[in-house]
């Protein structure tokens, strides 16, 4: 089987890698994959996941017994290792299961609740072989309203004491590092000077005051929650670290955000979401919207500098509402 990597990975790890070192992980794909096929123990290709997403080659595949699986392919600086070492502390509870070797003796469904884990390096062929869920099926799929109820539930699940001697960084960590990007783009276009400052300010007053230490998804979408067969719902694709719940759940906030901006009442809409998601969620509405603010000015810089011109300035004008 080919495992021509879709458009849009293709076109994504540029962004975010530089066009070279993309083509660099790019070239040797093919290896990497025929490894990680040989690896598995009996693992049978039949097709790559298209459109699939922005950071991974997901291969559906199937095991020797015939069980449908999902093996990812991520490039080393999307960390593998430390998504496996969080999909493998919840051990399925609200998230994709591991299926790898080392998953082998696991019994159960997960609904004891998570396990243990710490991050380690990452198997030779940088493979994740997952539970195969319905890639093609998210919550996005859902009405607006009903889709928000499912993410909630779903990711109030993930919100667990993350495992003894861990390596996930912290919040105050990603969000230092995010805030050179933040600043460059203001110093490069002095209009986003305004919005940067109080993303930053918002940002330095949360992190002081910061009381949770719980292991977050990082990255937490409705297009992360996809339809599967052992649960209703469950979520995917972690850029997991360390830190408090309203950090995680002001992602979710800004989803649909290109919806909101095409509508009429998008501000009220925007700042209603903070208050209901804070509500059922039991998380402090201002630091909620804090958070909300620093991610969706770092997402828009970001995007911005990556070439993204529309999704940054749709982050940006969203961040402006608030």
């Amino acid at each position: 089987m080919g495992c021509e990597p879709p458009r849009r990975l293709e076109r994504a790890l540029g962004e975010m890698y530089g066009d070279a070192a993309a083509a660099d992980w790019l070239a040797g794909l093919t290896g990497l994959t025929e490894r990680a096929l040989t690896a598995g123990d009996g693992l049978t290709a039949e097709r790559v996941a298209a459109p699939g997403g922005r950071s991974s080659l997901v291969v559906l595949v199937r095991r020797a017994d015939g069980t449908p699986a999902a093996l990812k392919i991520a490039p080393p600086a999307a960390r593998p290792d430390l998504e496996r070492a969080a999909l493998e502390h919840w051990n399925g509870w609200g998230a994709v299961r591991t299926l790898d070797a080392s998953e082998a003796g696991a019994s159960g469904s997960g609904a004891s609740g998570p396990g243990t884990s710490e991050p380690g390096a990452d198997d030779a062929a940088g493979g994740l072989l997952l539970e195969r869920l319905h890639h093609e099926v998210s919550l996005r799929s859902l009405p607006e309203a009903k889709a928000l109820l499912e993410a909630a539930g779903t990711v109030r699940r993930l919100w667990v004491e993350p495992p003894a001697g861990h390596g996930f960084e912290t919040v105050a960590e990603r969000t230092a590092r995010q805030s050179t990007g933040m600043r460059a783009a203001a110093e490069a276009d002095p209009e986003l000077a305004p919005l940067v400052e109080a993303a930053l300010a918002a940002r330095a007053e949360l992190v002081e005051g910061a009381s949770e230490i719980l292991l977050l998804h990082g990255n937490f979408r409705q297009s992360k929650v996809l339809s599967g067969e052992r649960a209703p719902w469950l979520t995917v694709g972690p850029e997991p670290l360390v830190g408090e719940r309203a950090y995680d759940l002001a992602r979710l906030v800004r989803d649909r955000a290109e919806d909101l901006i095409a509508a009429s009442g998008g501000p009220v809409t925007a700042r209603r979401r903070v208050k209901k998601l804070a509500e059922s969620l039991e998380v402090d509405q201002a630091r909620l919207h804090g958070w909300t603010l620093f991610r969706a000015v770092e997402s828009g810089t970001r995007a911005l500098a990556e070439g993204r011109r529309q999704m940054g300035e749709v982050n940006l004008e969203f961040a402006g509402w608030l």
